[in-house]
């Protein structure tokens, strides 16, 4: 899609320059505090503000995968140091810089992840859930948006339970004009092995290093990504949160009750590619959603990045830097260890993120499911409620495709 991007981005020809990491979280908005750097968040993605620091001459760090403590069977890198070698490269071409204690890299295991490069046919799946008629939608629920939402926050049985399967330490808050580093340590404390063991789980994280972070650059999609894709699709179609995304939107009418079409329109508005910063095929809604995307026109910005294991696997890298959590909006609402919808502030990369939210610990088959139901059942804006938290479930368009989707807290 060439000429002006949809979202009213400019294109700008850029620079594959490699950039310092650093992150900042925030976990709830407080809609008195919002300045006009704030009142960005939510009008357009790319939408969400950002600025960088001045830039460093960036130490290159190997990674060659995580690293894993095996006493304690759970990825802990609050203690030791990354492995960095001056003058090596990264595979992906990324250089990284820590301005923080360096952390022992978490080791995920991957051997399997080759075989999802196989195609589809030749894979194994999980069983298909069984979950009876709950998975039916209700009149309620079909007359109600945030009842269908908050059915899918229900049906997510995938889901982490904090302090069990991951730990998080928010550290300080602050406010998004504020523009230091409000956290000691890293946002993630450690995360169980387990959970990549889990087929949606290794399945979505085999998708992440498929995508050029650098907004306006053409993606060019292997047989094997599509292969990785498709399997996806039909991974995470065995779950709860999807089988009732499609019973609802063919109760609707809005799709047909065939399974089959109903998985290639996922793999459609998901995977195909699109134009963003004036380049044709340069970007996807998973890409921009999940992966996140850095602006190259004027000064660089992240856009996108809405995904909680996206984030963790690249603080484990060094990539992200944590820098904080937004103030609540409400007093005493301060975000803990066990909270699942966050407001953040980090740098990817070097390049400051000054307000992004995510949902912590869900899987990835309930936020496919959720923001594929509000882009075809809600508008841009979505007030629904999911299990104990009401949330505002953004949602941008891109002709017939998702430009972006994510949540910004209510409270």
């Amino acid at each position: 899609m060439n000429g002006p991007d949809p979202l009213g981005l400019r294109w700008c020809p850029g620079s594959r320059m490699m950039m310092n990491p650093a992150v900042i979280v925030h976990t709830v908005i407080g809609q008195n505090q919002w300045n006009s750097e704030e009142q960005n968040y939510g009008r357009n993605e790319g939408v969400e503000s950002g600025g960088s620091r001045p830039s460093m001459r960036p130490q290159k760090v190997v990674h060659e995968g995580y690293g894993r403590d095996e006493d304690s069977g759970r990825h802990n890198y609050n203690q030791s140091h990354w492995n960095q070698k001056e003058g090596e490269e990264n595979n992906d071409g990324w250089e990284t810089v820590s301005k923080k204690t360096p952390k022992r890299p978490q080791k995920v295991k991957m051997d399997h992840w080759d075989n999802y490069k196989r195609p589809p046919s030749e894979q194994e799946y999980s069983n298909e859930v069984e979950y009876g008629v709950n998975m039916e939608p209700s009149r309620n629920e079909l007359a109600d948006l945030s009842e269908a939402c908050n059915k899918l926050w229900e049906l997510d049985l995938n889901r982490l339970v904090p302090d069990k399967d991951y730990q998080i330490d928010c550290g300080e808050g602050k406010k998004v004009y504020q523009k230091e580093d409000m956290a000691q340590g890293n946002l993630f404390s450690w995360l169980s092995e387990d959970v990549f063991r889990r087929p949606t789980y290794s399945r979505f994280c085999s998708l992440l290093d498929n995508y050029n972070p650098h907004e306006g650059y053409k993606e060019v999609v292997t047989s094997q990504e599509r292969q990785e894709q498709d399997a996806f699709i039909e991974e995470i179609s065995r779950t709860a949160p999807i089988k009732y995304l499609h019973k609802y939107l063919a109760s609707k009418g809005i799709l047909s009750g065939n399974y089959q079409d109903f998985k290639r329109m996922l793999t459609s508005i998901w995977f195909d590619l699109y134009g963003r910063g004036g380049t044709s095929g340069s970007s996807s809604a998973f890409e921009h959603v999940f992966v996140g995307e850095i602006k190259q026109c004027g000064e660089q910005e992240v856009s996108g990045f809405h995904n909680w294991l996206q984030f963790y696997l690249e603080e484990a890298k060094g990539r992200v830097d944590y820098q904080g959590y937004i103030f609540p909006r409400r007093r005493g609402q301060t975000p803990d260890s066990e909270t699942q919808l966050l407001t953040i502030q980090f740098e990817w990369n070097g390049v400051l993120k000054s307000v992004s939210s995510t949902l912590v610990g869900v899987s990835p088959e309930f936020e496919m499911a959720l923001y594929t139901l509000c882009f075809y059942v809600g508008g841009e804006d979505n007030q629904v409620q999911l299990g104990p938290y009401p949330v505002n479930i953004k949602c941008y368009r891109l002709g017939d495709k998702i430009g972006s989707a994510f949540p910004i807290a209510e409270c």
